[in-house]
C-alpha cells in the first residue's frame, strides 16, 4: 500500500484534460506546479487550481513566483514584484528598511497567490551572489550570507503573515557555478569546508524557519560525485543532521540536464526519482511535461508505483507528514477581501 504522494507534475494549459484529472487522481501525485502557460486571469486561475483540488483536496499547488524576470502570473491585479537584488541593494542604504520591505514583498507575493488558491511559492532563492552565474543573477539578495539569511527570513516572515510556506533554494548553493542546470550539469570545485564557511550559512542560520528547502542540479565532487538533489550526504547527513533542516526537501525539475545523467548514466524519469527520494528528498518535480502529451509524466507514474511494488522504493509515511504540512492550514483573503486589507495595503506601499 502506498503512503506517499512525492511527485509534482504539471498540467499543459488553462483548464484540465481528461489526461490531467488522471494523473491527479494518482495516488503517487501529490503536488501541482503552474506555470506561465496555465495563466490567463484570475478567475481562470482560481476555477483551474480549485478543479484540481476537486479530484484530490490535499494537493499542493506550487508556482516559481520569486520576482523579477521569475514571476509567472504579471496581470490582472498581480503586483509586479522586483527582483530580489533590489533589496540586497536597498539593505546596502538602510538595513532595516530592507527588511520591512522584503517582509512586505514576501506578504504580497503570497497573498495574492494565496487568493487564487496556491498554496506554496519556491522562494525565496538563497544562492550568494557570487557574479560567476548567469541563471541566478538577479534572483540573488547579496554576495554577504548574512545579508540573504536575514533578508530571506524576512521575506519568509511575510509569506507565513499571508498562511504560506516558503522553500529555500538552492541548497548548497547554485551561485558558484558559470553553467545553467536546466541545459547542463555544473560542477562545483570547492572544498566542503569552504561552501559550509559561506554558501550554506543561511540554511544552518535559518534552520528554525525554512518549511522547505531545494536542492540544486550541481555536482561538488570534493562532497559526493552526484548532484546534491540525489545525494544522501548532502540532503541526509549535512542539510538534516548537521544544519539541523527538519522540513520537507522538494528535488529541481527532474527534466533539467542536471538531473538525467549521473556518474555516466542516463536514466528514466522513474529511476531518476527514485534516486532522489532514496537519497533524502521528500517530493519530485518533473515539470514542462504535459504540452508534449505528457508520456513523460505516465512513465514516470507508471515508474515509480512498480519500484514500489517491487521493493525498489519505500515509500516514508515521514514525507508524506512533511508534504501535508505546506498546506495552508487556514483559509486565504479571497480577491475582494484582500484589496480591502489594511495589512496588505500597508505591505503594497512599503515594496522597494
Amino acid at each position: 500500500m502506498i503512503v506517499q504522494s512525492p511527485v509534482v507534475l504539471d498540467v499543459a494549459g488553462t483548464a484540465l484534460d481528461a489526461a490531467d484529472r488522471r494523473r491527479l487522481a494518482h495516488p503517487l501525485t501529490g503536488g501541482l506546479i503552474l506555470f506561465a502557460r496555465n495563466w490567463v486571469d484570475r478567475r481562470q486561475l482560481t476555477a483551474l487550481v480549485a478543479e484540481a483540488k476537486s479530484i484530490r483536496p490535499d494537493l499542493l499547488v506550487c508556482v516559481d513566483h520569486e520576482g523579477g524576470r521569475v514571476q509567472r502570473f504579471r496581470s490582472d491585479g498581480f503586483t509586479a514584484l522586483p527582483p530580489m537584488r533590489v533589496l540586497g541593494e536597498l539593505w546596502m542604504r538602510d538595513a532595516l528598511a530592507a527588511t520591512d520591505a522584503a517582509s512586505a514583498l514576501g506578504h504580497v507575493l503570497a497573498a495574492e497567490l494565496r487568493a487564487c488558491g496556491v498554496d506554496l511559492s519556491f522562494a525565496p532563492v538563497l544562492d550568494l551572489d557570487h557574479g560567476a552565474s548567469g541563471v541566478i543573477g538577479e534572483r540573488a539578495f547579496h554576495r554577504d550570507a548574512r545579508v540573504v539569511t536575514l533578508l530571506a527570513k524576512s521575506v519568509a516572515h511575510g509569506m507565513l503573515r499571508a498562511g504560506m510556506a516558503h522553500c529555500g533554494k538552492h541548497f548548497p548553493g547554485h551561485g558558484h557555478v558559470r553553467a545553467d542546470s536546466h541545459v547542463a550539469l555544473p560542477v562545483d570545485r570547492r572544498s566542503l569546508k569552504a561552501i559550509l564557511e559561506d554558501d550554506t550559512r543561511p540554511y544552518e542560520w535559518l534552520s528554525a524557519t525554512l518549511t522547505a528547502v531545494m536542492p540544486a542540479h550541481v555536482v561538488y565532487p570534493k562532497v559526493d560525485a552526484r548532484p546534491a538533489g540525489f545525494s544522501a550526504r548532502w540532503l541526509e547527513e549535512i542539510l538534516r543532521r548537521r544544519l539541523g533542516f527538519t522540513g520537507a526537501i522538494f528535488s529541481d525539475d527532474l527534466s533539467m540536464a542536471g538531473a538525467r545523467h549521473l556518474e555516466g548514466a542516463a536514466l528514466t524519469y522513474a529511476e531518476a526519482a527514485a534516486l532522489a527520494l532514496g537519497a533524502g528528498c521528500d517530493l519530485v518535480l518533473l515539470c514542462n511535461q504535459s504540452p508534449g502529451g505528457g508520456a513523460a509524466l505516465d512513465d514516470l507514474l507508471d515508474g515509480l508505483a512498480w519500484q514500489a511494488e517491487a521493493g525498489q522504493w519505500h515509500p516514508d509515511p515521514d514525507s508524506e507528514m512533511r508534504r501535508r504540512e505546506l498546506l495552508p492550514h487556514q483559509p486565504p483573503l479571497v480577491w475582494d477581501e484582500l484589496m480591502r486589507d489594511a495589512a496588505y495595503q500597508r505591505s503594497l506601499e512599503r515594496l522597494p
